[in-house]
């Protein structure tokens, strides 16, 4: 009895009079509970955004060009805010982004079944522009309180995690509407804006205090980004990962409902457990499975994609084509922290917003043009699809091997570490 009691009294004064989370930590709990809020209200609303667009008069072209557009311009308004925002004022212009993005939410609402087509692209303009800035301001805003690899993935498994929880909330709600009870999509919306608007009572509660010295020119990133071929390269890359995701999935519910014949809650349900289980996969690959080497690493993400994709072009099958789908979905939260973290993280945090903006430009020009070009493939099908997918990753499996390469053959050279990392003396 004594022998139980002694450890088990050890355990609870640990816990009584453990010290208290330091401010930072607190702080960067406080950013990725906004960023759940945040992603939760994204990926309601994103999830039916296709069928709420369908159900308004638009085809499936229509969505992929107003989507494809609406992202090129945004990507202006990205650059612009990236490069002369300052790291003090971030939580104001998020906060203001937020509020923005809430309000075009509600117009959103009036717009159903208006016929106003004009304004509707307007709105989803705005509505994607104000996602970007929000996600591009992320990690900048991390990064002022904690920055690794690790919370660089843990960042990006919370959004990915949440925004399946979206889906959930969702497919729950599409689950009433086939029970009678009037669920719409303008109600999913409804439920999406209450997330949103507490993630933006969050974002007030967050206190952030940059201490590092705001950069002269953030246009000197550029110069490093241009100066430096791992870096050239890895945009390169991050270009070409988005482009040939967006390829295969920008469209998903569309080709889950219109090709493969799903239901939209059945479509909604497949994306939420697919979504989960790529959650999981990644969690567990940060934290026990991901490969020492790198090169088997980058394989197991993307060469498996590849195969899949090709065997699903060969049967022409839609359930293999399903298949395919469904790995690529489960394998793209896993290995964040080897695909992106490691390039990320040799900016100093003076430059990181500046950084992740030239990152995000590159992620967004892919996204933008993956899903112009699914929407032309959309028209030919299932294969094509698939096709022009796995073309565009034999490129970029060719520059993720080639980043690797670089980031280990600087590592074997003496002072490596200096010649890769940022340095404003370089330039």
């Amino acid at each position: 009895m004594l022998n139980y009691s002694i450890p088990r009294l050890k355990s609870l004064l640990r816990k009584k009079f453990a010290p208290p989370r330091s401010r930072n930590a607190r702080e960067h709990r406080k950013i990725l509970i906004m960023l759940a809020f945040f992603s939760i209200s994204v990926g309601l609303w994103e999830n039916f955004r296709q069928l709420w667009l369908e159900d308004n008069g638009f085809s499936a072209s229509d969505v992929s060009n107003i989507t494809g557009i609406a992202t090129f311009i945004s990507i202006v308004g990205v650059v612009l805010a990236g490069f002369r925002l300052k790291t003090r004022h971030l939580k104001t212009f998020m906060i203001a982004v937020l509020g923005v993005k809430f309000i075009n939410l509600l117009i959103f609402m009036e717009l159903n079944y208006s016929d106003n087509l004009g304004m509707i692209d307007f709105c989803m303009l705005v509505d994607i522009l104000t996602s970007y800035l929000i996600l591009t301001s992320i990690y900048p805003l991390i990064t002022t309180v904690a920055k690794s690899n690790r919370v660089y993935s843990g960042r990006k498994l919370v959004e990915y995690l949440f925004r399946d929880v979206g889906v959930l909330v969702g497919s729950v709600l599409i689950s009433q509407h086939l029970l009678g009870f009037g669920v719409s999509y303008n109600d999913c919306l409804f439920v999406s804006m209450l997330f949103l608007a507490a993630a933006i009572f969050m974002m007030f509660e967050i206190d952030i205090r940059p201490t590092a010295k705001e950069p002269s020119s953030k246009a000197l990133i550029l110069k490093y980004v241009l100066k430096s071929r791992l870096q050239v390269c890895y945009m390169i890359y991050a270009f070409l990962a988005a482009t040939s995701f967006a390829t295969a999935l920008g469209l998903k519910m569309l080709v889950l409902t219109n090709y493969l014949n799903f239901s939209a809650s059945t479509a909604t349900n497949y994306l939420l457990i697919v979504g989960f289980l790529s959650d999981l996969i990644g969690i567990v690959a940060l934290r026990y499975f991901t490969p020492k080497n790198d090169y088997v690493t980058i394989t197991l993400k993307f060469g498996i994609r590849l195969i899949a994709y090709l065997m699903a072009i060969i049967a022409e099958d839609p359930f293999v084509f399903l298949l395919a789908l469904t790995w690529s979905i489960l394998i793209s939260t896993a290995y964040e922290d080897v695909s992106d973290g490691y390039y990320i993280n040799l900016i100093d945090n003076r430059h990181q917003l500046s950084y992740n903006t030239v990152k995000h430009v590159m992620t967004y020009l892919g996204e933008a043009v993956g899903i112009v070009l699914s929407g032309v493939m959309y028209n030919l099908g299932l294969p094509y699809i698939l096709g022009l997918s796995a073309f565009i990753m034999v490129f970029q499996m060719g520059f993720a091997y080639y980043i690797i390469y670089l980031r280990h053959h600087g590592h074997r050279r003496r002072h490596s570490s200096s010649r890769s990392r940022y340095n404003e003396d370089l330039l």
